[in-house]
């Protein structure tokens, strides 16, 4: 929690002191939607070039330890999940880790997927790009 409060910090800085243009800029949010609920992903490895401003945010690459900062959703199989990206990215991918480490690329329809038809705990991990920078989101399900 201490890592995400100053990654927002050090972007409020780096965005008041160097200008945006209307003097803001706030980093996309991505969000997973679950029956209705709204839940905000983990952010990983936030890039934005825009105008004469930079902002890099590396984090932990490392999927079960970002997992970890977002509460893990029980969900049925074959469940549908919804995306809500801000700023209308161009691009997004996403993989899934299974139980036992191997990653498999997931697909999406219509900023939708598919939960799996098996049981198990899964991380997934949608890369998102956009005209002007990029950012990974992480969350993680458990599906009975």
């Amino acid at each position: 929690m201490k890592k995400i409060i100053l990654s927002i910090l050090i972007v409020t800085l780096l965005s008041g002191c160097n200008g945006f243009p209307n003097g803001t800029f706030s980093q996309p949010e991505g969000k997973v939607i679950v029956n209705g609920e709204q839940y905000t992903m983990i952010s990983s490895n936030f890039e934005w070039d825009e105008d004469d401003v930079k902002i890099t945010e590396m984090r932990s690459r490392d999927l079960n330890a970002l997992a970890d900062d977002f509460e893990t959703l029980d969900v049925e199989k074959k469940d549908i999940l919804n995306f809500e990206i801000e700023k209308n990215p161009s691009f997004i991918t996403i993989t899934k880790q299974n139980e036992d480490g191997t990653i498999d690329n997931v697909e999406m329809n219509d900023y939708k997927i598919t939960m799996p038809s098996k049981e198990g705990y899964y991380i997934y991990e949608l890369k998102v790009t956009w005209d002007k920078g990029k950012e990974s989101f992480v969350f993680d399900v458990n599906v009975k």
